[in-house]
């Protein structure tokens, strides 16, 4: 079931006009799934104004994911994420074990998409384009989606869905109307969560843990990020424990101790912390200029989190940095 803060956004749009959107926000907000509700809308055979009516043929076949009049743009790690079909060749390759699926949007899928707007429609509801996420364009893919989005053959419609919009070419985003992602109202991330199977006392601690993102929350959960290993990061960093990070993706290592730093800054500033309970927190004596210098050393990490030359030597390197800094004290 669509969440409501995505439901009030697909219907706010809907009544709007405009060949091109950009969805813009942080993570875990719903871009995807307020582009797939929106290219849902556009090409449905009954649509309403609060959107697509969910069980004609078109609706049907966006839910299998084999409609003709709509093409999805994502790296193929992300589409095999969601279960969206690569083209033949990619498969090929990818099953013969020639390549990796691609963690870009690569050039070939992008001239697809060229060649695909320029046919008719198969449905007479035009065609539409979801791109997400989109930051994943590299430079030649963007100035080829750029040409598109300056001249679209026929009637074609695009979503751009990003958590990262800075990262966009300016000409993409100029031709496109910004929206940014609304936030959940109340209790509705809780209502949200527990629909998706979260008890309520772990839904809060997810959503805490999360920064107040739903998504983010959701997705925490199903990698076992759980109320309780979170709880217990600041203590196994502080005592340099790596196995703490064993089950995590170096990225995901990353992002972890990211909000950790965060929150550490914020406490040593006076401020209320954001993603742990003030009495999770280790007792850190570093200065905030020791923190800073830490989180920029794991911004440069997050660089190579997803080509890591060992993945396991490098959440060593990470717990080993992390327990020097938390154990550090403020010379001054």
């Amino acid at each position: 079931m669509m969440a409501p803060w995505i439901a009030r956004q697909t219907q706010a749009l809907l009544a709007q006009r405009g060949h091109a959107w950009l969805l813009q926000g942080p993570s875990g907000l719903g871009q995807y799934e307020l582009a797939l509700a929106l290219v849902s809308a556009w090409l449905c055979e009954q649509p309403t104004a609060q959107g697509a009516c969910g069980h004609c043929p078109s609706c049907h076949a966006i839910e299998v994911r084999t409609h003709a009049d709509l093409a999805v743009l994502m790296p193929e790690t992300q589409m095999l994420e969601l279960g969206w079909p690569l083209s033949e060749k990619a498969q090929a390759d990818i099953d013969d074990k020639k390549r990796k699926p691609s963690k870009e949007i690569r050039v070939e899928a992008m001239r697809d998409l060229v060649e695909f707007a320029q046919r008719t429609d198969a449905r007479g509801r035009g065609k539409a384009v979801l791109v997400f996420p989109a930051e994943r364009m590299n430079a030649v893919t963007a100035n080829a989606l750029l040409k598109t989005l300056e001249e679209p053959p026929g009637d074609v419609r695009f979503v751009l869905a990003t958590e990262a919009a800075h990262q966009l070419l300016p000409t993409i985003r100029s031709r496109c109307q910004a929206h940014t992602l609304a936030w959940p109202v109340g209790a509705e991330a809780l209502a949200w969560l527990a629909g998706q199977g979260v008890e309520a006392p772990v839904a809060e601690a997810l959503l805490r843990s999360a920064g107040g993102r739903p998504s983010d929350a959701l997705r925490q959960n199903g990698v076992g990020l759980s109320p309780a290993w979170w709880a217990a990061l600041p203590k196994a960093m502080q005592q340099g424990d790596a196995s703490h990070l064993s089950d995590l993706t170096p990225a995901q290592a990353i992002d972890a101790l990211q909000k950790l730093c965060h929150d550490l800054v914020l406490r040593g500033s006076g401020a209320e912390p954001r993603f742990f309970m003030a009495t999770q927190l280790a007792d850190c004596h570093a200065s905030v200029m020791a923190l800073t210098d830490w989180f920029n050393r794991l911004m440069q990490s997050a660089r190579t989190a997803e080509h890591p030359f060992n993945a396991g030597l490098m959440l060593e390197a990470l717990a080993n940095d992390a327990q020097q800094v938390l154990n550090a004290r403020d010379a001054a």
